[in-house]
């Protein structure tokens, strides 16, 4: 009998709501929409409780107790983590859940960073943020990255056996933006502005080496990057530089700061990937069930 697949998923947020609403329009079951359902709102009250927006009535012990069965396999386990916001909070997230799409078993794992436990040949499917394989094996070149479509080719096969697969459409951007005066009449905020503009760009300290890999180094030789306080939002910040690089879903917030938005260098997306080094029956089935459906993603071909 063969072994249920094992497929490392975050144990968290919209990566992992992303991976279960995926499985659910793959295998069109009311008992997997039923997890997906179940998974992502246990979650997200876990969050609130994790940031204080709410109060449970009960301790996480006995929450944790509520929500997992490990008798029975088919509805899904939590576990218990430190979170680290201060005070270092224990926080309830997802931990594994055995599911049948079309035929195909699966036995999703959850996992800090899926990505490295695939690096580490632990799994040779699972799914993960777009940003964590930049940030973590994409070459520095001087072109910089077009998008998702790209990753591939800029990724060392000496350095990992891990490829990236497909998207899933769960797209938020790393968007350019800055204050409108550091723009001429008519001028579009954009890699060709910023290939010319010298000065600083404000971004997240973890986006470094991503920002980079987005924007190759020729277009930044004459920018340098800063950062924001540890008091400071990221849109307070890039108004102050009047520069720089955030994530944006609708670009609101930016627009409160009086800044304009711009090109959308690179999507935020969650990606199914595969280390190309293992193997596991079903793991051609399991990518045809995750590649091809109708999701917008930018890794489309």
């Amino acid at each position: 009998m063969t072994h249920p697949l094992p497929v490392a998923v975050p144990r968290k947020g919209r990566p992992l709501e992303a991976v279960l609403e995926r499985i659910a329009d793959a295998g069109r079951t009311d008992e997997l929409d039923a997890l997906a359902d179940r998974v992502s709102n246990t979650l997200r009250y876990e969050k609130a409780v994790t940031k204080g927006s709410i109060e449970a009535d009960d301790g996480p012990y006995h929450r944790l107790a509520e929500y997992s069965d490990p008798s029975d396999p088919s509805k899904p386990e939590f576990t218990l983590l430190r979170d680290d916001r201060e005070g270092k909070p224990r926080r309830i997230v997802f931990d594994a859940a055995t599911v049948t799409v079309d035929g195909v078993e699966l036995k999703l794992v959850g996992r800090e960073e899926p990505f490295r436990a695939l690096r580490t040949h632990e799994f040779a499917l699972g799914f993960d943020s777009a940003d964590l394989v930049l940030e973590e094996v994409v070459g520095i070149r001087p072109t910089g990255l077009a998008g998702l479509a790209d990753v591939n080719d800029r990724i060392d096969p000496v350095d990992t056996d891990v490829r990236v697969v497909s998207g899933l459409g769960d797209t938020v951007y790393h968007t350019l933006m800055g204050r409108p005066d550091s723009l001429a009449p008519g001028q579009e905020l954009g890699r060709e502005f910023l290939a010319s503009y010298e000065g600083p760009l404000c971004i997240s300290p973890r986006y470094e080496r991503l920002v980079t890999a987005v924007l190759g180094t020729d277009t930044l030789e004459n920018v340098d990057f800063v950062y924001p306080g540890p008091e400071r939002s990221e849109e307070a910040a890039i108004a102050d530089a009047g520069m720089g690089v955030y994530l944006t879903v609708t670009g609101s917030t930016a627009r409160d700061h009086g800044l304009v938005l711009g090109e959308h260098l690179f999507p935020s997306e969650t990606v199914v990937m595969r280390n190309t080094a293992e193997d596991h029956p079903d793991l051609k089935r399991a990518l045809a069930l995750f590649d091809g459906l109708d999701a917008e993603s930018e890794l489309a071909v």
